[in-house]
């Protein structure tokens, strides 16, 4: 029994330590991908940005500096929440030295392998982030003499898990890019039907957890594949976090007297939904544990349906602020109601024949 409670707890902290790296790197792809969509909508979508000297090469040129920082920046703050402080530094270098295709490429040549210009992506944040982290956690723990103990956190430390992990994450980019370009590929000469499956486990993945690790995992997913140009995800995703607050305060319309939320909650989850805040639909699965999946089948079936549409998003957030960036806008606002009726149905059927678990109104909401 302790020994499960002692795995729970470290699959919490692993998780909390991945959210820590997510959520300071969420501001970064909100710039890059803003200035990157308004770029290329004014620009040549085909070109990066342009002409030299334009207002569309300055955007995508912002954007695309952002989108640049984001990975080492997520790096840096997964080794930050497990070694606070001293994991920064190295969680980021050790980070930034994996995006770069020159090096990846120079070893995996050493290696015999031709891994092209890719780089190891946000997944190589992950893993990088950890091991920096736990690294510099354990060097942490070790008693240095008195004399170098004001140098531990501002030298000893950065310099010290930096030098010894780069030999090994460089070692462990070129699978993880190798990986990732395949991947890349994969999505760009992908026939519609595996498009569908890709979009389908995308979009039900933001609604699984609404707004927690998982639903993280396929945001940032998405979000990787921007910088490659790549973005039928990002509409597969967008799509799917929008529609469980929407679907779910329609349901409310048709049946408000069984749902344990008021007005309010419903008028909240159309605003989430409109701005692409998946936790807007918290307030109803919250008291109501058979509403998740009626939110999971309308996200699946948006996501899929765009996927497969091949309907593409450049801007990372904004929801209905940025359809009109998507190259059909019409068929976004189609799909995000055909996701919508399928959780409206299903949800308002749901309540319907049982509620299932469910709280009080006024009692407080179970912790998500």
């Amino acid at each position: 029994m302790r020994k499960n409670a002692v795995e729970a707890d470290s699959i919490h902290r692993v998780r909390a330590d991945l959210m820590t790296g997510v959520t300071y790197m969420i501001p970064f792809v909100t710039i890059g991908g803003v200035f990157l969509a308004v770029g290329y909508t004014l620009g040549d979508s085909t070109s990066v940005g342009g002409d030299v000297g334009t207002i569309p090469w300055y955007l995508v040129t912002v954007g695309s500096i952002a989108l640049s920082a984001m990975v080492p920046i997520l790096g840096g703050f997964v080794a930050y929440g497990i070694a606070d402080r001293p994991g920064l530094a190295p969680g980021f270098m050790l980070t930034a030295l994996i995006q770069d295709p020159r090096l990846v490429q120079a070893l995996g040549a050493v290696l015999g392998v031709d891994t092209g210009d890719a780089h190891a992506g946000y997944i190589g944040a992950l893993i990088v982030g950890l091991l920096a982290g736990v690294a510099t956690e354990w060097a942490k723990d070790r008693e240095p003499p008195a004399l170098l103990e004001p140098l531990v956190p501002v030298l000893i430390l950065p310099v010290s898990v930096t030098a010894a992990l780069a030999p090994v994450v460089l070692a462990l980019s070129v699978p993880i890019a190798l990986a990732s370009s395949i991947f890349e590929a994969f999505l760009r000469n992908a026939d519609p039907a595996a498009l569908v499956a890709v979009g389908t486990v995308l979009g039900g993945m933001m609604a699984v957890d609404m707004g927690g690790p998982v639903n993280k995992v396929a945001y940032v997913f998405a979000i990787g594949r921007l910088p490659e140009l790549v973005f039928e995800p990002m509409a597969a995703v967008m799509l799917g976090g929008m529609v469980p607050p929407l679907g779910l305060a329609a349901a409310y319309a048709l049946v408000p007297h069984r749902f344990a939320v008021d007005r309010s909650d419903a008028r909240a989850a159309v605003l989430s939904s409109m701005a692409f805040v998946t936790e807007g639909a918290v307030p109803f699965t919250a008291r109501n544990s058979r509403l998740r999946p009626p939110c999971v089948l309308g996200s699946a079936i948006a996501g899929g349906a765009a996927m497969g549409l091949g309907i593409t998003m450049p801007a990372p957030h904004g929801g209905l602020l940025v359809v009109p960036l998507a190259n059909d806008p019409a068929l976004f606002v189609g799909c995000l109601l055909f996701g919508t009726v399928a959780t409206t149905l299903t949800a308002a059927g749901v309540v319907l024949v049982g509620t299932g678990r469910t709280v009080d109104r006024n009692a407080v909401s179970e912790t998500e």
